[in-house]
């Protein structure tokens, strides 16, 4: 297996060589490449995603087509200014040198996209990759097929083999790859799976960018307008049916503000997902679960917490068999339960009232640090507070989900929840090496009052530098 890859890395490596000269434009006409071959065949796509997740049309044009082009598009404005050497001051220690920060393409990249969103998860990060002028191996999720299949034929429409080649398969698929040199590993999935990955990476000292996961608390205090929030949540937890990475997994909320929330976010359910009062087992705009495994998971975690004392304050109705499960937000929840321990990946939501804002600070800080963290508040002293006093890959204050596609701030992780950023400038960077260029004249330079012998003028400099510089 391992074999099979390595011809195929060992052309992309020889290619990856002749990429780092090619000028700027060449990236440019990939991207622009890959866009119109997105823009041509949107049914296509539409359809692969409704085979695999029964996503609807508009739900796929805005979280799998629109993050993709939108990517390119900003890369495609701002390539040029991001490639660019930044020039950067010499200092008084320096002065005779110039220094540079050039940016420079990594070479050979594997992108391993899972299946929440297949087509955005390979297409945002595959766009940055281009961008940084390198060559990508593109490994999709087994778990959605028809949306695998798509990508490679995509790929063999638009790209060489020796630039952007899909490698379709599975774990065995996945750990041959991952014995592969690469120059840099770019994988989006769970913590556990991004363990295994980093590890394999540690074998090739190969640099890696982990989107990851985790539980993304929401925080909703008594200054909170409760329907404002319920509508924000109800739409970033239940759309893609609860699979998204960044989506709000529990709630900590003031009592004083409990029974309104409830209250809307059952409206809201229905507005959204059901507006023509179809049923939300019928429903084009609510999507499905990956698979019947996933939604038994699922089913068993929502048993346990039924089982366990939790109170539905509404949905519940499931069947796994169907990959379908009502939208569900519980109560009284004990904290020893998996769907308050477990990342929960499903249109399940804990809810839990807090009386003292410091018992859900230390909660979120004696936990893994979460990917996201959500705050609803109009207190300027309680959004400072949980500003400083927690720790996330993102946080967002009064809205859900949407920072991650706001084309200036990075997205990423930080340890459990993963390591290293993307999008834009962010997501170029990370396929980039930033090297350092030094130009040093010739003759007299600085540098010579450190060369030996140090005399005793050389020794006042030393001592005058470590004081002063």
């Amino acid at each position: 297996m391992a074999n099979q890859f390595q011809s195929q890395f060992d052309k992309q490596k020889v290619r990856s060589l002749e990429l780092r000269t090619e000028p700027i434009e060449h990236r440019r006409k990939r991207l622009k490449s890959l866009k119109t071959w997105i823009l041509n065949n949107k049914d296509k796509i539409r359809e692969a995603l409704h085979a695999d997740l029964r996503k609807s049309a508009t739900d796929t044009d805005i979280s799998e087509i629109f993050t993709v082009t939108t990517e390119i598009n900003d890369a495609l404005s701002h390539l040029h200014q991001w490639a660019r050497p930044q020039r950067v001051s010499p200092g008084m220690t320096y002065l005779g040198t110039s220094g540079k920060i050039q940016p420079e393409p990594k070479g050979v990249c594997l992108i391993i996209a899972p299946w929440n969103f297949p087509f955005n998860l390979i297409g945002s990060p595959l766009a940055s990759c281009l961008a940084g002028g390198n060559t990508a191996m593109l490994k999709p999720s087994e778990n959605t097929p028809a949306t695998s299949k798509l990508i490679k034929e995509m790929v063999e429409d638009v790209f060489e083999p020796e630039v952007v080649t899909v490698i379709e398969g599975a774990i065995p698929e996945t750990t041959a790859l991952l014995e592969l040199p690469f120059d840099h590993i770019f994988f989006t999935g769970s913590t556990n799976v991004g363990k295994i990955v980093m590890g394999a990476a540690a074998k090739n000292l190969s640099s890696v960018t982990l989107e990851l996961g985790g539980k993304s608390p929401v925080i909703i205090d008594e200054t909170a307008n409760a329907d404002d929030a319920a509508k924000k949540i109800v739409w970033g937890r239940f759309t893609n049916n609860g699979q998204t990475c960044i989506a709000p997994d529990y709630i900590f909320i003031s009592e004083k503000v409990k029974d309104k929330f409830v209250a809307s976010a059952k409206k809201y359910v229905a507005e959204l997902f059901d507006s023509k009062s179809e049923g939300l087992s019928h429903t084009q705009d609510y999507s499905r679960l990956v698979n019947v495994k996933h939604a038994s998971r699922l089913v068993e975690i929502l048993d346990e917490a039924k089982n366990s004392g939790a109170h539905i304050e509404f949905g519940g109705t499931h069947n796994a068999n169907e990959k379908f499960i009502e939208p569900t937000l519980l109560s009284n929840i004990d904290e020893s339960n998996r769907i308050w321990q477990e990342e929960i990946f499903g249109p399940i939501m804990p809810m839990k009232i807090y009386r003292d804002i410091d018992q859900v600070t230390d909660h979120i800080n004696q936990n893994d640090k979460p990917l996201a963290l959500y705050l609803f508040s109009r207190s300027r002293k309680t959004k400072k507070r949980i500003t400083k006093a927690t720790s996330a890959g993102s946080m967002v204050i009064n809205d859900v989900v949407v920072q991650y596609a706001h084309p200036n701030l990075p997205f990423g992780g930080v340890n459990h929840s993963g390591i290293g950023k993307s999008h834009g400038k962010y997501g170029f960077m990370e396929f980039s090496n930033q090297k350092s260029v030094l130009s040093q004249r010739i003759g007299l330079t600085n540098a010579l009052l450190f060369y030996p012998p140090f005399n005793g003028f050389k020794k006042w400099v030393v001592n005058f530098m470590i004081k002063w510089f």
